[in-house]
C-alpha cells in the first residue's frame, strides 16, 4: 500500500504536510530536515524541486529556490541525498515541482528514481490534467508513484470529477488563486470548502495557499482533512542556527490542540 494511502486510512483528520525546497538553507539540509519533521510527529511531507522559473511561488519560496540553485541542488543530486533515507524516515515524502526539470531528467527516469529512494507521490502543478491522462498515467501507475493534482476555487465541477478520478492519494485545494505566501483569510472560502466536502469526492483534500499557523491549520481542518504548510515553515528555517529545535517548536505550535 503506497503510504499516502496508508496515512489518510489510519488518521483522516488533521494531517498537516510541510513543503520546504531542497537545497535551502543549505545544499545538504534534506535528510536533516526530514528526520526533525519526523521527530516532530509531522504526517507528510513535500520536497520542492528547485527551479528559476516555478509557477505559483510567492517571492519566500522563490528565493529559497534560487538560493537552493546557487548552493547547486539539482534533480540528480536530490534523488542522492534520498538515495537509503526510506532506512530512517517512514512517513509519506512527495516531489513538488514544475515539469521543466523533470522532462529534462526524463520523466522515466525521474519517475524509476522516485520508485527507487521511496518517493510515494509528485506534484506537478504545470501538468495538464489531459496530458497525464494520455501520456503519464501508465507510467505513473507502474511504479505505484501518485500523481496529485490541485483545484482552486474557480475549478467546475465537472473538472473536479475528473481531477478526483484521476488523482492519487489526496486532492491540494488551493485556498484561492493567488501566489504562495499571501494573506488569506480562510473564513471567506468556506462556500469554497462547503462546496468540496459535498461534493463526496473519493480522494481526501488538504487546503495549501495561506496556511502559516495554528489558527489557519485549524480553520482549514474545519472543512477538510488537513493542510500543506509552506512559507511559513520557509521562513522558520532562517531563523536561527539550531534547526532542529525550530522545526520541533514550529510543528509543536501549529499541532497543539
Amino acid at each position: 500500500m503506497n503510504r499516502i494511502e496508508k496515512l489518510f486510512q489510519d488518521k483522516e483528520q488533521r494531517i498537516l504536510s510541510i513543503y520546504f525546497t531542497a537545497g535551502f538553507p543549505e545544499l545538504n539540509d534534506t535528510i536533516r530536515i526530514l528526520e526533525s519533521l519526523q521527530h516532530a510527529d509531522t504526517d507528510m511531507v513535500e520536497i520542492g524541486i528547485p527551479f528559476s522559473d516555478s509557477l505559483a511561488d510567492g517571492p519566500v519560496i522563490q528565493e529559497a529556490n534560487m538560493r537552493a540553485l546557487h548552493n547547486g541542488m539539482s534533480l540528480k543530486l536530490l534523488f542522492a541525498q534520498l538515495r537509503g533515507f526510506r532506512d530512517k524516515i517512514n512517513m509519506p515524502v512527495i516531489l513538488m515541482g514544475s515539469l521543466n526539470p523533470v522532462m529534462q531528467f526524463g520523466i522515466e527516469s525521474f519517475l524509476r528514481s522516485c520508485k527507487d529512494t521511496g518517493i510515494d507521490g509528485v506534484i506537478l502543478p504545470d501538468l495538464p490534467v489531459d496530458e497525464y491522462e494520455k501520456n503519464y498515467r501508465t507510467l505513473f501507475e507502474s511504479q505505484d508513484i501518485y500523481c496529485i493534482f490541485l483545484v482552486t476555487p474557480e475549478t467546475s465541477n465537472e473538472r473536479l470529477r475528473k481531477i478526483d478520478s484521476l488523482s492519487g492519494g489526496f486532492i491540494y485545494a488551493v485556498s484561492s488563486s493567488s501566489t504562495t505566501g499571501k494573506e488569506k483569510d480562510m473564513n471567506k472560502q468556506e462556500g469554497y470548502f462547503q462546496k468540496l466536502r459535498q461534493m463526496d469526492l473519493k480522494n481526501p483534500v488538504l487546503v495549501g495557499f495561506g496556511i502559516k499557523d495554528k489558527n489557519t491549520f485549524d480553520t482549514a481542518c474545519q472543512y477538510t482533512n488537513g493542510a500543506v504548510i509552506g512559507t511559513a515553515f520557509i521562513k522558520a528555517l532562517q531563523t536561527g542556527n539550531n534547526v532542529e529545535e525550530h522545526i520541533n517548536s514550529f510543528i509543536k505550535g501549529i499541532k497543539a490542540r
